[in-house]
This record gives C-alpha cells, sequence and structure tokens, in this order.
C-alpha cells in the first residue's frame, strides 16, 4: 500500500518500546526503512518491542524524550527524512497520579522533539502524535473535529492540547511552507491491538483476568469511545509522512502541515461495555462486574474523520469486528509472525476497499 516510499529511507520514532511504536517501527522495517528509535526501556509488562526483536533488527536507542540534549543528538546525528513522535505518558488514569511528569513528558517532550528538528538542513517530514482526547470535549455527541478547542479535564488530555499547541507554535514560527521540515499532528482514537500488556488498558486487562480466572472490573461501562485496531492510525501515519515528504504548492502544503483525526467509522463508537461483549465471543470464559469510576473521565467521544479522506485520501480498512477478532486471535502465534499476518491482511483490506494511501 505504501510501495518503496520509505525504502532505504532513514525514519526517527520516539517511543519504539511502546505498543505503537513497536508496531510502527516494524512496519516501517517491512517497508525496507532504516530505522532508529529512541524511547525508555519498555515497561515490565509492555514485551512488545523484545518480542518483535526490535533491538537486534533496527538501531535503537534509550533515552529519555525530556533530556533536550540527548533528544537533539539523536536526531542531528540521524539525521533523519522522516520523524514519527510517539513518545507519551498515555494514560489517563496515571495522569492524576502523577500530573507533573505526564506534563513534562507529553509537554515539553514534544517541544524538545520540535527544537531539536530546528537545525535540519534536509528536507523532513515529521508527524507529532497526540490523541484524540486534546480536545475540549463538550460531549455532544457531535464527533469533534480539527478545527474545534484543544483542551482537556484531566492532566493527560490537557498535556495533549498543550503538544497541539506547542506544535502549531513552532510550526507558525520556524516551519512555514519556505521550510524544508514539513510538520503535521495525528489525532487517533483508542486503540486495540495484539501484543498490548500495559497497565490499565481495556484489553490488556481482559486478559489478564483470564488468565488469572478473575472477574474484570469495567469502571466506565456506558462510556463510548471511537475504537480502531493499531494498524489503522498507523496507516494514517504513514500516509500523512508520505504526502509531507511530497510536498506541493503552498495551498497543498497549507492543508497537509496541519492536524488530522485518524479514527474509525461511525459504527465503530460503541460503549466500554458493548466492545467487552464483542470480545466475550472469542473469549467466553471472561467475567465482568461493574466498579465505580474514581476519577473524570469524558463520558463520549467521537471523531470526524472527512479532512484525513478529503485530503489524503485515507479511510479505516477494518471495522470493530474485524478488529477484535484479529486482537483476540493474536495470543495464539509468535509476536512477529502474528504482527506480519495481521499486517498483511490489513492491507489486503485496504486494497479491496480501493484505498489509496500514497498520492
Amino acid at each position: 500500500m505504501f510501495g518503496d516510499s520509505f525504502k532505504g529511507r532513514r525514519v526517527w520514532i520516539s517511543g519504539h518500546t511502546g505498543f505503537k511504536g513497536a508496531w510502527l517501527a516494524h512496519w516501517l522495517l517491512a517497508l525496507g526503512a532504516e530505522v532508529r528509535g529512541f524511547a525508555l526501556q519498555a515497561e515490565p509488562d509492555q514485551r512488545l518491542h523484545d518480542g518483535l526483536d526490535l533491538g537486534r533488527r533496527m538501531d535503537s536507542r534509550l533515552g529519555d524524550i525530556r533530556d533536550r540534549c540527548s533528544v537533539t543528538d539523536s536526531i542531528r546525528s540521524f539525521r533523519p527524512e522522516f520523524v514519527f513522535h510517539l513518545a507519551a505518558q498515555s494514560l489517563v488514569r496515571r495522569s492524576y497520579a502523577e500530573p507533573a511528569s505526564t506534563f513534562e513528558t507529553n509537554v515539553m517532550g514534544t517541544i524538545n522533539v520540535l527544537d531539536a528538528l530546528r537545525s535540519l538542513e534536509a528536507p523532513c517530514a515529521v508527524v507529532i502524535v497526540t490523541s484524540d482526547k486534546c480536545y475540549e470535549n463538550p460531549e455532544t455527541g457531535f464527533p469533534l473535529r480539527e478545527g474545534d478547542r484543544l483542551g482537556g479535564h484531566d492532566p493527560y488530555s490537557a498535556s495533549k492540547g498543550m503538544a497541539e499547541m506547542a506544535t502549531d507554535s513552532y510550526r507558525r514560527s520556524f516551519f512555514g511552507n519556505d521550510s524544508s521540515v514539513s510538520v503535521a499532528s495525528a489525532r487517533a482514537g483508542n486503540v486495540i491491538g495484539g501484543g498490548d500488556m500495559a497497565a490499565d488498558r481495556i484489553v490488556p486487562d481482559m486478559i489478564r483476568a483470564l488468565a488469572s480466572g478473575e472477574t474484570m472490573k469495567l469502571r466506565y461501562p456506558k462510556a463510548t469511545r471511537p475504537w480502531q485496531h493499531v494498524l489503522e492510525p498507523l496507516s494514517g501515519y504513514l500516509s500523512l509522512a508520505i504526502h509531507l515528504s511530497a510536498g506541493g504548492t503552498p495551498a497543498k502544503l497549507g492543508s497537509l502541515r496541519s492536524g488530522f483525526n485518524f479514527g474509525p467509522e461511525p459504527s465503530s463508537v460503541l460503549s466500554v461495555a458493548a466492545l467487552v461483549e464483542r470480545f466475550r465471543a472469542h473469549w467466553p470464559d471472561l467475567k465482568i462486574s461493574e466498579a465505580g469510576a474514581l476519577q473524570h473521565e469524558a463520558a463520549a467521544l467521537s471523531l470526524d474523520i472527512r479532512k484525513a479522506e478529503d485530503v489524503l485520501g485515507w479511510r479505516p480498512a477494518w471495522g470493530v469486528d474485524r478488529a477484535v477478532a484479529a486482537t483476540a486471535a493474536w495470543n495464539a502465534q509468535s509476536p512477529r509472525s502474528a504482527c506480519d499476518k495481521d499486517i498483511a491482511d490489513y492491507c489486503d483490506a485496504a486494497a479491496a476497499r480501493g484505498l489509496a494511501w500514497v498520492s
């Protein structure tokens, strides 16, 4: 689906030891890219990076995104042609327990990457990954659009809104249409997929409950979220990067150098309880109960993805049922073969739908 767009190209990824970052690094390696990663050591329960043997297959560097000098040295010495910034503190509940470090990682970490990019002289396409929670969500039931107000109630959401504002400031101040560095941001929905075992996320919590025989407690069963397989937003990030790299007229560059939503079709916006019931069709032994919520989380969230469709030609290839089936079947295989199978199946589905992710 991406041809030779990344073959032999230097790609720098932050957060490659995390769930989405590991999937992205593996996909880029399959596309023939030369990949350097910059991230903290993987969390003890998040071992996809090791399962994919990324430490041997790519230039995997350990470092803290809050360390400005280390980030700058890593980017300058590698001279990337593409940058994907994914490193983040990504959990809402942890942000309540660790608000200061959440802001340091998500805001200053993003600024450190953007500041390092100012020294690049050769062309570079940059995708700053934030979150669908970057918006000041009024919970009206209407899908959020890219021009809606940024903000957030909890520290995590607020930090992602601030990261978007910092990205926009750097883009307008230093990376205008005459700059060889093209910067866009990406706001994805709630992702699921094989290999995710992080604490305090819905699918890993189900897997742990199944393994232990314990009852899983749902904190927000009625909350609705835009659920999508991890390959959906990753395909959007890759498509966006290719379009940025291709350049074009000032008008086209202006539309590309901006924020983009990558979410599912409306039929895949489900409540937490409805998502769990779809997994129970594959995991009938899963036991669940409801538990009272401790902190505020948005009751309703969905994304308007028409901009990605109109500007990039990107649309989702899988619905939530296909995403659930792929995720539920994943643990029966080795990580590498499972990722390869999902990527191949996903690209086949995209081709069957006539999607063209490359301009």
